[in-house]
């Protein structure tokens, strides 16, 4: 909580919030976990600045309570797919969606990621989140696609989604790309 208000301070305009490592070889947590790790620090959180709250999460129990905690964004690493609720919850919230293509699991995406065409099956796999969404009821505007730096690919795989960006234009949403400590 304290190095989030520091990050409001800081001039943040975004804090994302999870509870559960996606790293590569995560192990899963349990529910009641994720839910102990960060529903209170996002309504402490809320209550404290007016800032947007984004939760990180794959699980549709997270996200509902996360929105009734102060959330307004989802961010799924799962592009909608791990929990077949979330776009629902998603919708019933009115939340901001940011789905991420990921190849994979977190316990298993970077063993030897491989595509015939990375582009295009990123392009895929996102077009299809798009689709989950929307028919979950989530407007169209309130859809953002994040092509997965990291989830399931390698350094060349990231630098050229990096050089190749421009191609996910296709999807005709806004681009969020997550590079953090990769």
């Amino acid at each position: 909580i304290a190095g989030a208000l520091d990050m409001v301070r800081n001039g943040a305009d975004i804090i994302d919030i999870g509870g559960e490592s996606t790293r590569p070889g995560a192990d899963d947590i349990s529910l009641e976990e994720e839910l102990r790790r960060i529903v209170p620090v996002i309504g402490t959180i809320a209550k404290s600045a007016s800032i947007l709250i984004s939760v990180d999460t794959r699980r549709s129990k997270v996200a509902e309570d996360a929105a009734k905690a102060g959330a307004k964004i989802l961010n799924d690493v799962s592009g909608l797919r791990h929990d077949k609720s979330m776009a629902y919850i998603a919708a019933r919230y009115d939340m901001v969606v940011i789905a991420m293509h990921m190849k994979g699991t977190p316990r298993d995406m970077q063993k030897n990621p491989t595509y015939k065409d990375l582009i295009k099956e990123i392009i895929t796999s996102l077009k299809e989140s798009i689709s989950i969404a929307k028919k979950a009821g989530i407007r169209e505007d309130r859809i953002i696609v994040d092509p997965g730096i990291g989830f399931g690919k390698t350094v060349e795989h990231n630098l050229a989604i990096l050089n190749r960006l421009r191609e996910l234009s296709v999807l005709r949403r806004p681009i969020c790309i997550g590079t953090s400590r990769k």
